[in-house]
């Protein structure tokens, strides 16, 4: 296993990339640094202008919003600073939070027009099961229709600019993925989870292909239509996780209160996973499969920009990562339909090699190991 030389970054992330130790992620942000960013945004300004210049119908721009932090960025961003005329797309998540329902009903509250969608619940909850036995992740079925949505509205609409907010070849560090480096999010399904492909479901018992309508979107059409996607991060030096936390919460969002329990989520940060429950689960699979979850990313983030040093990072992953509370998995295995005896026994089959049993039995990382030396 290798860990960048700069941040915490492991290299078993999907897709990731490495350059003398460096992570693609450490490597953006160094790139940020040389960058002509007043040229960048003009480059935006000119993508505005010929939008609205093709723009047939409504509206000059589509937005894909779970109302969190980096959405309501997008939408503002979108129509108070470049005076796009914006529909906003919903996709409701499963099993919606409290907070969550109001972070969206804010956003529609700052001034947008709004389309939800809602994927078959019944459809879901299969894939999810389905995904859980086949992949242990059973977040990967909501992000089709999560991503799609907004695409299948551009095009039927004939919305003539699409914007996304970070590409994950640059923030994740992902360039070997296949999203690329660049501002063209037209390549969403190039993504680890979505380049896998909606199809396999048609082999989940009652699943047909009308039932996926939602979770794929034609990107011949979209190109034939004369349909530009862009990655808004590319454009802005100033994207960050924290400061579009700081920018949402001046326009209402609302995040955990000061006496959240990191534990409960695997993360530090009151500002993740707001709208659902089940990703801290989804964390701490991913850190059996991967060896690292929820923590890393934050404290990743978080050492590059600066705000906290290598020595905290570490301390903070080594106290909260791959944690997430019992009852969140109990509401997991309810919400798919599996018993929590079929919930661990999958988990083990999914074990990654980074996990070793020392003399007492017990599993020991050898990623956070590592981090400890």
């Amino acid at each position: 296993m290798k860990i960048c030389l700069k941040c915490i970054q492991p290299d078993t992330r999907y897709g990731i990339y490495f350059k003398d130790g460096v992570c693609g992620a450490c490597l953006w942000e160094d790139e940020k640094k040389t960058i002509d960013w007043d040229s960048r945004w003009n480059e935006l300004q000119q993508i505005v202008k010929q939008t609205k210049e093709n723009t047939k119908g409504n509206y000059d721009c589509v937005i894909g919003v779970s109302g969190g932090k980096d959405s309501t960025v997008q939408a503002i961003t979108a129509r108070d600073r470049l005076g796009l005329n914006c529909l906003l797309v919903n996709n409701e998540p499963a099993g919606i939070t409290e907070i969550g329902q109001r972070n969206i009903e804010n956003l529609k509250n700052l001034g947008f027009d709004v389309i939800s969608t809602r994927s078959n619940p019944k459809i879901l909850k299969k894939l999810m099961q389905y995904d859980f036995f086949n992949h242990l992740n059973f977040i990967k079925a909501t992000e089709f229709p999560l991503y799609a949505s907004t695409y299948i509205i551009a095009e039927k609409f004939n919305i003539p600019l699409i914007i996304q907010g970070e590409n994950p070849g640059l923030t994740l560090g992902v360039r070997d993925s296949g999203v690329g480096t660049d501002s063209d999010a037209l390549k969403v399904n190039e993504l680890h989870t979505l380049s896998l492909g909606s199809e396999e479901y048609l082999n989940v018992e009652g699943v047909t292909k009308k039932d996926l309508f939602l979770y794929r979107y034609d990107k011949k059409k979209l190109l034939e239509n004369g349909t530009r996607a862009i990655w808004l991060n590319y454009y802005m030096k100033e994207w960050s996780e924290t400061r579009n936390a700081e920018v949402a919460l001046k326009h209402g969002l609302e995040i955990r209160p000061d006496n959240f329990d990191p534990y409960e989520i695997g993360t530090y940060t009151p500002f993740s996973t707001l709208d659902v429950d089940l990703p801290p689960v989804n964390q701490m699979l991913k850190s059996i499969k991967l060896g690292f979850g929820a923590c890393v990313d934050s404290a990743c983030y978080d050492l590059r920009e600066g705000r906290i040093t290598k020595k905290e990072a570490i301390d903070l992953v080594l106290k909260y990562d791959g944690k997430c509370s019992k009852d969140s998995i109990k509401k997991l295995c309810e919400f798919i339909g599996i018993s929590e005896k079929e919930f661990w026994n999958t988990v083990e089959k999914f074990r990654g090699p980074m996990w070793k049993k020392d003399s007492s039995g017990k599993w020991v990382n050898e990623y956070l190991e590592m981090l400890k030396k």
